[in-house]
């Protein structure tokens, strides 16, 4: 999946200006390094949408693809039969899935006619069985009944606090629900708020945290993300004007189901540092909240897999 949307985004600017473009580019990162959320869409014209694509889809792309991989481990007997992707846009979150599971009908749900259209284009031939519906996100939204799967990434902070709260009321009556925001503390506070309502509406949560109390993050002294690595393509670095072949995608997520699954007892939440003969692991716990682990060479095979370890991953091995 991820080398045909590279594909698919590769003559995406082709005949727009560079200038353009480059001003579509600037007024985005704009938009979404605000602090301020909008009831109107953030993508305007087929020029903003185009843009955004080739800015945003490579790395959106991954970091949901991370963050549904992560889930996938705990339900491994699991696959949507249906997917609903609210805010969608271009699609980003529907080629993620794709990438995970096949034989699911997927519905992108956007308010900004432009991104669905050049969504459709992007993904025809490739994700058939999609469909690219306008709507309005926000209250009075509703989820098809019996929809398995429903994701939303990168949208919730350019909602209204109540059309937020709605949003994710709406997703909780899903079978799975994964959320995304960017990596930065706001968006871990907007995941932290919508964790506490899916747990409220009774659903369990799998990834990343290990269990479904407190979070044991204290807000303002930490936060909790991840990172996901984007390759670069030659599109990618001209309309992102970098030199380096790949990024790090930072961002935040929960996972939560109404099936029978357990999270991981515990969870990596920072780069593993690698010394002399050890493993430095911070760990989100069950039963100890955040903890630092030191595995050395005389844990044998468990040091072996520490060094191999990475930020996400569930700790030990599951």
């Amino acid at each position: 999946m991820h080398d045909e949307l590279r594909a698919a985004l590769a003559g995406l600017l082709d005949g727009l200006p560079p200038k353009q473009a480059a001003q579509a580019v600037d007024r985005l990162i704009a938009n979404y390094r605000g602090r301020t959320p909008t009831d109107a869409p953030v993508l305007r014209d087929r020029a903003d949408v185009a843009a955004y694509a080739a800015y945003r889809m490579p790395a959106t792309f991954e970091a949901v693809r991370a963050a549904l991989t992560a889930f996938a481990v705990r339900v491994p007997d699991w696959s949507p039969a249906t997917h609903l992707d609210i805010g969608g846009g271009t699609g980003a979150a529907t080629w993620a899935t794709a990438a995970l599971w096949q034989g699911h009908h997927s519905t992108v749900l956007d308010w900004a006619q432009p991104a669905l259209d050049l969504g459709a284009e992007l993904a025809a031939g490739i994700l058939p069985d999609t469909t690219w519906r306008r709507g309005t996100i926000g209250e009075g939204l509703t989820v098809p009944e019996g929809t398995d799967l429903v994701t939303v990434s990168y949208v919730l902070g350019e909602l209204r606090p109540e059309d937020r709260r709605a949003v994710v009321a709406a997703a909780a009556t899903a079978t799975a629900v994964v959320l995304i925001e960017p990596g930065p503390p706001d968006g871990y506070l907007r995941i932290r708020e919508a964790r506490d309502q899916l747990i409220e509406a009774g659903l369990r949560i799998v990834a990343p945290c290990p269990h479904a109390g407190t979070c044991p993050i204290v807000v303002g002294e930490d936060w909790c993300h991840f990172s996901a690595r984007v390759s670069r393509s030659s599109l990618h670095r001209q309309v992102k004007g970098g030199a380096l072949p790949y990024e790090d995608e930072k961002f935040a997520y929960v996972a939560a189901t109404a099936l029978p699954a357990e999270p991981a007892s515990a969870r990596i939440v920072r780069k593993p540092q690698l010394r002399k003969g050890q493993v430095l692991l911070d760990l989100c716990t069950t039963d100890e909240g955040l903890r630092r682990t030191t595995v050395t060479k005389r844990h044998g095979a468990q040091y072996r897999e520490a060094r191999d370890a990475a930020w996400g991953d569930s700790w030990p091995g599951a």
